[in-house]
């Protein structure tokens, strides 16, 4: 045995008495490199070994930071490690046994970290480093010495590009074939290039072990993203272009996708391929790029093209297959090609598309638009879910928590899947700061503040409990929803209404805000803020009566009550019949008005008058797509929920331009393609179906069927313990239901004033 393998036994050994078991018996290994870690650094890593069986069953646990994709003799088989923070870095579990073979295996890494240029939501160190480590299988693969490495300049950040508007996600690559390894997956030779023995980083620990300054492991929680092939877009190929040329093509896929990008070249020592990703074209007289406007999206004649590139650089080999690190988002895509000497054939152009591989349960039969409308509404959730929800896939990709309340109730809605919604609560709580408020967003590398934001995510806490129960496990939450609860009291004054909170207090992209935040007077006395939190309170308090401390339910109660007759007292006036904004009653919006209606404000008749004039005055502040959700709530709280169908308007505006995937705002809008404006996939069935949780888990059942104009629709949504499906036809003045429940669930239906119980199945008319 070498000395450096003897060192290296007497090491673990030393950190397995010292820290226990939590140490891994493998080592995180990395490159050498004299990079500077403000650009994209790449390193190719790989080991062989001889196996004389292959086994049933070869389970690795494996990481990297920031990113891997991981192969078994030259297939691809995992990707990751999932978005989160150093001190709950992921590992995936993978099974490589059917990957193996007798003889010679090649495991192999390509692991890549962004440094200072990375995405806002990626976090990490700067510094590559690769984990392997055996999960109850031979340790043969275990990251070492034996490990090799070879680093080059095959990747690197590629800039040159305006995306108009705030973006903070993945900088475009330049992909050099000159400096890429061919072949380097499995044992081949690679002329030219020179591997090196790993470098030793750091021990592997699991979290809850003392740290060393390094990345404390967790299991990955989600699965792997979806991966399958899909058209980068129409082009008539193989297209060859000739030596000394510059030309450019514009592809139209017709509707946007999330994919990782290919290309197939041959020949063209030399030539570069430029790749442009976007959502939309944009008119080109914008007086700057903060104000660019889109036309309609099928229009492309005299309109430029803007957003994030690659840029390929080809070796003149033949058939070269390169892909993107990392996934893009376009509908629209412009290749422009400049050659040297040599003509270059591109040969394919390829696309897997990828998201968070969600399954859509739920089924909708209305009218042609309302399905339509629905169909968008799911595909602009898949593309905004990945290894987190995200706001949107083109500019940010960032959770934040007030969008993610909405996009978790449409999970639990549509989907049977919980691992999502569960994800998202927990990096909140992750994403806690000293003074009580989670981060607006989370992960991510620069820390912001939306204490709105905070009450959503004690939103989602309840909305989870609602929707699946699970409060054994959302008891571990409490301490953190009380600790924001306790934030926001420290700005409680006399009068019990809330003093201007610090930070961004985000509600609305609404003309007639500040940036977004509602109206305030000059003392800091805002409606608004003092309902949002009242909300919370109230959805705290029913969970600790429930599966909490009752006292402090009760205490949160009665906190809400005298908070909710403040409001009444500074807001309420009596003349106009709707809550102001601020005490000097001279600026009214929907925002507040329909607070108002589910905070219990007002009661139940004074709730439908103001629902009313919430909907038909213009006058107010009116709500753009994030805080029509909870316009639309108060809606079916004040009954009003036959008029859903009334206020569908700047959803049709958005199919006459040609929107695939429902936008941010309406025009102009920044971001094609936003989660929260997909709210409709919520309400079709909450408030057009009528199928509300009326207790925790959904244990019962509440159908208040609100038809419109629609004399009949039908549908479906799982349940924790099964589906519920329901059947409407109006005929007269009489509905004619039919409904299918789980076994042992029980609902209640309720049309025009009327109320029957229902029982698994039945089929029911309820006269008028």
């Amino acid at each position: 045995m070498n000395m450096k393998k003897s060192l290296f036994i007497l090491f673990f050994l030393c950190l397995t008495l010292s820290c226990g078991a939590a140490v891994w018996p493998a080592v995180w290994i990395g490159c050498h490199t004299e990079k500077s870690s403000a650009d994209l650094c790449v390193a190719y890593f790989r080991k062989s070994v001889r196996l004389d069986t292959v086994p049933e069953q070869h389970l690795l646990r494996v990481s990297a930071d920031n990113r891997y994709k991981l192969f078994v003799n030259g297939v691809f088989v995992s990707l990751g490690p999932a978005r989160s923070d150093l001190s709950n870095w992921n590992y995936e579990t993978v099974d490589i046994a059917p990957y193996l073979r007798q003889g010679k295996n090649t495991l192999a890494a390509l692991v890549w970290n962004y440094g200072e240029k990375r995405p806002m939501a990626q976090m990490g160190t700067n510094d590559i480093a690769l984990l392997v480590c055996a999960d109850g299988a031979d340790p043969v693969f275990n990251t070492d010495w034996n490990w090799q490495v070879l680093t080059g300049e095959s990747y690197s950040s590629f800039d040159d590009f305006v995306v108009p508007g705030y973006y903070a996600a993945d900088r475009g690559e330049r992909f050099d074939a000159n400096d890429y390894p061919w072949g380097w997956q499995t044992e081949q030779e690679t002329p030219g290039f020179k591997w090196k023995q790993a470098r030793y980083l750091d021990a592997a620990v699991d979290k809850g072990t003392r740290d060393r300054g390094g990345r404390l492991l967790v299991p990955r929680s989600i699965p792997q993203m979806e991966m399958r092939e899909v058209s980068a877009g129409d082009i008539s190929l193989p297209l060859t272009v000739a030596p000394h040329t510059r030309t450019s093509v514009l592809i139209d896929r017709d509707s946007l996708t999330t994919a990782y990008f290919h290309l197939t070249t041959s020949g063209g020592k030399g030539a570069s391929v430029e790749v442009c990703y976007a959502e939309a074209l944009f008119n080109p007289d914008m007086p700057d790029i903060w104000h660019a406007t889109k036309p309609h999206r099928d229009e492309t004649t005299g309109k430029a093209m803007m957003g994030v590139k690659d840029q390929f650089l080809m070796d003149g080999g033949m058939h070269r297959q390169t892909t993107t690190l990392w996934w893009r988002t376009w509908r629209y895509l412009e290749l422009t090609v400049e050659t040297a000497d040599e003509a270059l054939t591109i040969e394919r152009l390829g696309a897997t598309f990828t998201a968070y591989p969600l399954k859509k349960e739920s089924h909708l039969r209305a009218s042609q638009e309302l399905e339509q409308i629905e169909k968008i509404g799911w595909r602009t959730a898949r593309f905004c879910a990945n290894e987190t929800y995200m706001d949107c896939p083109y500019y940010e990709q960032l959770q934040y928590f007030g969008d993610t309340r909405i996009q978790a109730m449409l999970t639990l809605y549509n989907t049977r899947d919980t691992l999502l919604p569960r994800h998202a609560i927990e990096q909140g709580r992750m994403s806690m700061t000293a003074d009580g408020l989670t981060q607006s967003r989370y992960p991510s590398v620069s820390p912001q503040m939306i204490s709105s934001y905070s009450l959503s995510w004690i939103g989602m806490l309840y909305d989870y409990w609602m929707m699946r129960d699970g409060h054994q496990w959302l008891r571990q939450y409490l301490p953190a929803s009380r600790h924001i609860i306790g934030c926001y009291e420290r700005y409680l004054r006399a009068d019990k209404s809330l003093a201007r909170m610090p930070h961004w207090f985000f509600a609305d992209w609404a003309t007639g805000f500040d940036y977004g935040e509602p109206n305030y007077s000059q003392d800091g006395s805002s409606a608004y803020q003092d309902l949002v939190f009242v909300m919370a309170l109230r959805e705290q308090a029913a969970m600790e009566k429930s599966f909490g401390l009752e006292v402090l339910g009760d205490y949160y109660h009665d906190l809400a009550r005298q908070i909710t007759a403040a409001v009444r007292t500074k807001y309420w006036n009596s003349a106009r019949g709707l809550l102001a904004d601020t005490p000097e009653q001279n600026v009214y919006s929907q925002h507040v008005n329909a607070l108002a209606i589910l905070t219990e404000v007002l009661d139940d008749h004074e709730a439908q008058e103001v629902c009313q004039k919430m909907l038909d005055d213009t006058t107010l502040i009116q709500a753009t797509f994030y805080f029509r959700y909870f316009v639309q709530q108060a809606m079916d709280k004040a009954g009003m929920a036959n008029r859903l169908l009334d206020t569908l308007q700047p959803w049709r505006d958005q199919l006459a331009i040609g929107l695939t995937t429902w936008a941010e705002t309406p025009e102009p809008s920044r971001s094609d393609c936003h989660a929260w404006s997909a709210h409709l996939n919520i309400e079709f069935y909450r408030m057009l179906l009528g199928i509300h949780s009326a207790a925790p888990g959904f244990a019962k059942v509440r159908l208040t069927p609100a038809l419109g104009h629609l004399s009949e629709a039908s549908g479906s949504i799982p349940h924790p313990l099964g589906s519920i499906s329901v059947a409407y036809r109006k005929t007269g003045h009489a509905l004619h239901a039919r409904i299918v429940l789980p076994e042992g669930v029980h609902a209640t239906l309720e049309w025009k004033n009327q109320c029957m119980e229902v029982d698994h199945s039945q089929e029911l008319v309820i006269a008028e």
